[in-house]
């Protein structure tokens, strides 16, 4: 990445006027935290991602579902927002709107200042009814609920408690996901953090942005990816070297 490319990213976000940040799990894996797949290892190596992430696997053993995501919460608690976070939130200073749009459940970007935040993916750090008995989604304040089980259950319908992700088999918020739509087809620029590309369904947002909106497309990515070809400007790196770099421009 030259000084050149820097300075010409910080020009087209510095006019931008509906910013839209997509972010993925290399966003977060700069804070410490391992991808999905990565954080089956020690006593969780024997098993397939499949097993613990999915509507059906937790009706077979809601207790080691429950058991593998409260061991990745505990470790997220712990993580930090790094360098990236902190800039992306520093935008809203300088920017007329930045919407973050992430696949990531761990909440840093909120953490870091973010206001607009649409997390596609649910929040690890909630718990929800697995009927949804009140509405999707029925969150749960799990420290009001007795522990002499594992998982808990709704006190509405008594089903059990379980985190506000999104499963496989199971489909995106709605209200989020729609939101996310009718952002990207608005933004002037699309900033594309630390994502390969080829999760459906947000690996389509830069597409319809790009087609439909003629967004300008900034990919930021230690590595050439599904969606750099369509991108108008690449730039390779880390986000925690690259974004605190072009606030600095920005602001200045």
């Amino acid at each position: 990445m030259s000084a050149s490319q820097l300075q010409r990213a910080a020009d087209v976000l510095r006019r931008s006027k509906h910013l839209v940040v997509l972010t993925g799990a290399g966003m977060s894996k700069e804070s410490g935290i391992p991808t999905f797949r990565d954080a089956f290892e020690g006593m969780w190596a024997r098993f397939d991602p499949e097993e613990v992430a999915t509507p059906q696997a937790f009706q077979r053993n809601p207790r080691m579902v429950w058991e593998w995501y409260e061991a990745r919460r505990l470790q997220i608690i712990q993580a930090q927002p790094h360098a990236g976070h902190y800039a992306l939130a520093a935008l809203e200073a300088h920017l007329p709107q930045v919407v973050i749009v992430t696949q990531n459940i761990d909440g840093l970007h909120k953490r870091a200042g973010s206001t607009d935040v649409i997390e596609l993916h649910g929040n690890i750090m909630q718990h929800k009814c697995f009927a949804d008995c009140q509405g999707d989604p029925t969150l749960l304040n799990i420290a009001e609920l007795p522990q002499d089980e594992i998982p808990p259950r709704c006190p509405h319908c008594g089903a059990y408690a379980r985190p506000n992700v999104v499963w496989f088999n199971e489909f995106l918020p709605v209200g989020a996901l729609e939101r996310a739509r009718e952002l990207c087809l608005r933004a002037d620029v699309i900033l594309i953090v630390g994502t390969s590309g080829v999760v459906q369904p947000a690996a389509s947002l830069p597409y319809l942005a790009k087609q439909y909106g003629g967004a300008f497309l900034i990919d930021i990515n230690p590595e050439h990816n599904e969606i750099t070809p369509m991108c108008d400007l690449f730039l390779q790196g880390t986000a925690g070297g690259i974004l605190p770099r072009l606030a600095e421009l920005i602001s200045s």
